[in-house]
């Protein structure tokens, strides 16, 4: 393994606040250009000004909603054009809506799907022949919620389960060409993300109840940094998920 990522390009979606955020500050800090993709074009550039001033790298800040296919092609195609190349995608990009199936608005369902199933697949599609040229990474940021049974909010979980499936199986199609894959499964995080009551887990959880964004983006970094070998799967859960019940 290397620890730095010195002259490499990386995508970030969901890069505005939270995992998305710290992950971008962890690859400039390893010396990696960063594409920022979010829809919040003012947080972005906020951010980029940041990695710029504090590390020396180059950024990109492209306005995504990863729900628009055309949106993501976009992303990809203007990283490339920057940056000559790309090694590595971070699929982070994902939100929650409501819990109950029997009171779930299609609207909810269909906001879930699109943005963490249908984005991970447009941008992982799109990433790919860049990717494999360059021998990279593809990094899928998954959750607990993809790996155990879920009472509340059945949908947000089966679509990480989808997220945990399909990098599997890239992994099956890319890894001869090189590329690594790597699933990312963090439980609670202190970030914006929407708890099921309408609060953000970094209001729902004091310090040290939970994980931090910074602890998630540290190991999407090892995961990145690693040359020849291929972490396949990262779980990052506070010490006491497993002490009473998840």
């Amino acid at each position: 393994m290397i620890d730095s990522l010195e002259q490499q390009t990386a995508i970030v979606t969901g890069a505005s606040s939270g995992i998305g955020a710290a992950t971008c500050r962890a690859f400039a800090a390893a010396g990696a250009n960063v594409a920022l993709a979010a829809r919040s074009e003012d947080d972005l550039e906020a951010l980029a000004d940041e990695l710029e001033t504090n590390h020396g790298v180059e950024t990109l800040v492209v306005p995504t909603n990863v729900r628009e296919e055309d949106d993501v092609d976009a992303l990809v195609e203007e990283t490339v054009d920057r940056f000559g190349g790309l090694d590595i995608l971070v699929n982070n990009a994902g939100l929650s809506r409501g819990s109950e199936i029997a009171e779930m608005t299609t609207d909810e369902y269909e906001t879930m799907q699109e943005t963490n199933v249908d984005g991970v697949f447009y941008a992982t599609r799109a990433a790919i022949p860049h990717v494999r040229e360059r021998g990279g990474h593809l990094i899928f940021v998954g959750s607990f919620a993809g790996q155990y049974p879920r009472s509340f909010n059945p949908i947000y979980a089966a679509t990480k389960w989808w997220v945990r499936g399909f990098a599997k199986s890239v992994a099956a199609q890319v890894g001869d060409a090189g590329v690594g894959v790597t699933v990312v499964n963090p439980a609670e995080v202190r970030s914006e993300f929407e708890t099921t009551d309408g609060r953000t887990f970094a209001e729902a959880f004091d310090a040290n109840e939970a994980s931090e964004p910074e602890e998630v983006a540290a190991a999407v970094r090892f995961a990145a940094c690693q040359d020849h070998s291929s972490v396949s799967e990262l779980d990052i859960n506070r010490r006491d998920k497993f002490a009473d019940s998840f």
